[in-house]
């Protein structure tokens, strides 16, 4: 783990934010508080952090509302916490760009362990050192976005990670379970609608910039795979 990595927790209950900061501080993070949305906003699109932990239920602006307005503007990964639990929760925050979520209670092991995965999954892909294109549609690792004829797809970390497992390995099945594991980082379920959804995400921003020459195809039963016309 990059424990000397920069961490931003937007949390307005103080003994939670406290209790954040004395945990992660003792293993050597870097972190920084901030009480509210707004404020918390303006925080992570001026400075460069590492990592954002975002609670949903903000004064001055909602952690949704927050992470819809960083993922125009910053790349950087976000936890959502909230103690809401529900799923239609769970599905606006990674429909909003959000690359895990923490409901309330949670243990600090556990806040750790997601912590954990999510730097080590942004330290390996920093290292890979070939390009990646198809047809025109080129990623790029710095950004974590891919462009197309000049136009960004505004893609999510996620979604980026989905997008560049797919065209590493064009033409080839990507089971449901092996995509849980490398992208989400977590066990597949059945009854877990999340990576259909993202998949879904990165289909309507492919067809926004208007790349035609590739397209990620449903394979019942199995998974997903991503045809090019340069197959």
């Amino acid at each position: 783990m990059n424990s000397t990595a920069r961490i931003l927790a937007i949390e307005d209950d103080p003994v939670l934010a406290a209790h954040l900061q004395d945990h992660l501080g003792r293993r050597g993070f870097d972190v920084t508080l901030r009480g509210d949305g707004e404020a918390g906003l303006a925080l992570a699109c001026a400075e460069p952090f590492d990592l954002v932990l975002l609670d949903i239920l903000l004064p001055g602006r909602s952690g949704l509302e927050a992470l819809a307005e960083l993922r125009r503007r910053r790349g950087v990964p976000v936890i959502l916490m909230s103690a809401l639990g529900a799923e239609q929760d769970r599905i606006a925050g990674f429909s909003q760009g959000a690359d895990d979520y923490l409901p309330k209670p949670f243990a600090m092991a556990e806040m750790e362990v997601r912590i954990d995965a999510i730097l080590r999954r942004v330290a390996y892909e920093r290292r890979k050192p070939e390009s990646v294109s198809a047809e025109g549609l080129q990623l790029d690792e710095g950004r974590s976005d891919a462009r197309y004829q000049g136009n960004w797809l505004q893609l999510t970390q996620t979604e980026y990670r989905l997008l560049e497992l797919f065209m590493r390995h064009a033409g080839e099945v990507q089971s449901k379970a092996f995509l849980y594991q490398q992208v989400l980082n977590r066990p597949f379920s059945a009854h877990d609608r999340v990576l259909d959804m993202h998949v879904s995400h990165v289909r309507r921003k492919l067809q926004a910039v208007g790349y035609q020459a590739g397209r990620i195809e449903t394979v019942w039963g199995k998974g997903y795979l991503f045809r090019s016309d340069e197959e």
